[in-house]
């Protein structure tokens, strides 16, 4: 692996002061409002990056299209969120679990713990990959606030040397990470209410660009109907009624006719 390009903690955007001093001064309603205040700007930063979402979407649809994966890859709140987002993903949209997937630096056990140091192994991301037999149908996303995490920089570095396709989220301008993936986005939302506390705008604005990258996906893959998740997994009452309300809807039947053909049916779209 090539020489990564060196950034300084004082240098990265995540790390600046915080807008905002002697938080501990605040009230609660003060602090409510300020934190407020600055997540309404993340949403416009992540409006600004569209067309680099746009360009990964349509990159990675042809390939799950022909059995292709996407792995999320990230470290701390970075991988949580990813393990968060491919986890919804199978209940609500009915697919296998396989098709999107969450790999976080230092296991599951990462995802309620801390595991020192897990993210500072560069070559770890990669293998790790190696348990779900990666092939150049795949795509690598990669998460990383900071954009210089170097389990997550070494992923994609050799993802995409062994032809996967690879793609990342950051809050950094032109970091380590953003050249080593095909299409980097990059969300560029300030300091943090928090110095340095990237699980508040960094993190909301990851799980923007995850949710809009995976629903996309989902659409376009034909698991959306309308408007409607007919192909969501009928696992609770909440889940049956609002897809027996679905069929009553769309086919005119009675509540208790629409029930029944539903549970019979096993989902919404094998009724349509």
């Amino acid at each position: 692996m090539d020489e990564e390009k060196s950034i300084r903690n004082d240098e990265l955007i995540t790390e600046q002061p915080s807008h905002f001093d002697h938080l501990e001064e605040m009230s609660v309603l003060e602090l409510l409002q300020h934190i407020n205040e600055e997540d309404r700007s993340v949403a416009l930063v992540v409006s600004k990056a569209i067309p680099q979402i746009e360009a990964l979407v349509e990159a990675i649809e042809p390939r799950m299209k022909q059995g292709g994966r996407l792995f999320y890859i990230g470290a701390g709140t970075s991988g949580r969120l990813g393990v968060l987002d491919a986890s919804e993903l199978p209940p609500t949209f009915g697919v296998p679990e396989t098709w999107v997937m969450g790999i976080i630096a230092g296991g599951d056990q990462a995802l309620r713990h801390a595991v020192e140091r897990a993210e500072d192994i560069s070559e770890q991301g990669w293998k790790d990959l190696q348990a779900y037999k990666p092939t150049k149908d795949d795509s690598v996303l990669g998460i990383a606030a900071s954009g210089t995490t170097p389990y997550v920089v070494g992923t994609i570095h050799h993802a995409r040397q062994n032809g996967l396709l690879t793609g990342c989220i950051t809050s950094n301008p032109d970091t380590p990470l953003a050249q080593e993936a095909e299409f980097p986005i990059e969300t560029i939302v300030g300091p943090e209410f928090v110095t340095g506390s990237s699980r508040m705008k960094s993190g909301t604005a990851q799980k923007m660009v995850l949710n809009m990258i995976s629903t996309t996906l989902m659409i376009r893959l034909g698991r959306v109907k309308g408007n409607r998740m007919v192909n969501m997994q009928l696992t609770n009452d909440k889940l049956i009624n609002r897809g027996t309300r679905m069929l009553q809807e769309s086919l005119g039947l009675s509540y208790e006719e629409a029930h029944k053909r539903l549970l019979e049916a096993g989902s919404v779209s094998r009724c349509l």
